[in-house]
């Protein structure tokens, strides 16, 4: 390789290193702007492009040595170890956060169906045949306007006695149909009108009940929001309701936030749930069409109280993104000391989001 091709390649791989340890540090800043928040989702991605960068800066520095290049290359390595150790916990070699079941107890106490259907897909059947397939105790939907909802009532409705049905054409409708019996039920716009939420209690057939949260905050991008502020809001807002809850809870939906987030480690700290994506795999629901591309973004979090009776990601809707299926038992004592520990500045931090929000 010619000399004046070499320091070309050295000078672009030098602009590369600088702009992926950007990349690297703006999660770490404080600030709700879209900008910064959105560096938070690819971890895995950037973590196959810090090997490729320190690949391409240590052929170059064989070929000659330059500081700037050295230093590259340690910042990167020190980014693959910060990378690696973010994503550890979701692979299926780590420990499991919330236990699997006990072999006695095969048959879930409740499965959940939970789908993000994408307003403008019209590919109503594939959804449809994927519930009467699946069968879940109960399935949730976002993203559901008026036409979503009379085709999935005409489709599957009849399985399904117990139904929350808040269609909107703003893409932000929530459908909740269940075969067990619904209590207390609450549509609530915690945040901002128009983003819906709901909150009920399922009461199970021997008369255990538990709480259910049902969320899809607002994303931090340009043309829905530009800051995360309102999102990471609801969630944390939740996170207080679940710890301060008698009831084991289950919450569901896409926060449009990933599993490694700061905003939902907060959630998990202060609400004291648990992630079943943690031992399991990292279960990428979004986006559907482009494999290189994708993050989980639509989340099924439950307390303690909670084991494992399987944990999927199902086919393809037509939506941009993909179905999680899971089901779930009560079994009391399984997962103590589990959950992440809060401290004094987290507690301050999430109480500091939710009053920006207000």
């Amino acid at each position: 390789m010619g000399e004046i091709t070499l320091e070309i390649l050295a000078y672009i791989l030098r602009i590369l290193n600088g702009l992926f340890i950007i990349s690297l540090i703006l999660p770490h800043i404080n600030n709700d702007h879209w900008t910064f928040r959105v560096f938070e989702f690819p971890r895995l991605q950037k973590l196959v492009i810090a090997i490729i960068l320190i690949i391409g800066t240590a052929f170059i520095l064989l070929n000659k040595f330059n500081y700037w290049d050295a230093a590259f290359i340690l910042a990167n390595l020190i980014g693959v170890g910060y990378l690696i150790g973010q994503i550890f916990p979701f692979l299926p070699i780590a420990s499991k956060q919330v236990m699997d079941v006990n072999e006695k107890h095969m048959q879930a106490d409740l499965s959940l169906l939970v789908n993000n259907v994408y307003q403008y897909n019209e590919d109503f059947d594939k959804l449809i045949a994927l519930v009467i397939e699946n069968k879940p105790d109960m399935v949730m939907l976002v993203e559901t306007d008026k036409k979503w909802k009379d085709k999935c009532v005409e489709g599957f409705g009849d399985a399904y006695p117990y139904q929350v049905l808040e269609d909107l054409d703003n893409t932000y409708g929530m459908l909740l149909f269940s075969k067990l019996k619904l209590e207390n039920t609450n549509v609530r716009y915690i945040i901002k009108e128009g983003i819906p939420s709901i909150k009920t209690d399922v009461v199970f057939k021997d008369g255990r009940r538990i709480r259910f949260y049902g969320l899809h905050p607002e994303p931090p991008v340009p043309s829905e929001n530009p800051k995360s502020t309102a999102r990471d809001a609801e969630i944390l807002k939740v996170a207080k309701e679940v710890c301060e809850d008698e009831l084991p809870c289950l919450i569901a939906g896409d926060l449009n936030d990933v599993a490694w987030s700061f905003t939902t480690e907060l959630f998990l700290k202060t609400s004291g749930a648990l992630d079943p994506r943690r031992g399991r795999g990292f279960f990428n629901t979004f986006h559907a069409s482009y494999s290189l591309l994708r993050w989980p973004l639509d989340h099924i979090f439950c307390t303690k109280e909670f084991c494992v009776n399987f944990i999927d990601r199902l086919s393809y809707t037509g939506s941009d993104h993909f179905p999680m299926f899971v089901g779930l038992s009560i079994e009391n004592g399984r997962n103590n000391d589990q959950e992440l520990e809060q401290t004094e500045e987290d507690e301050k931090l999430t109480d500091e989001k939710i009053e920006k929000a207000e």
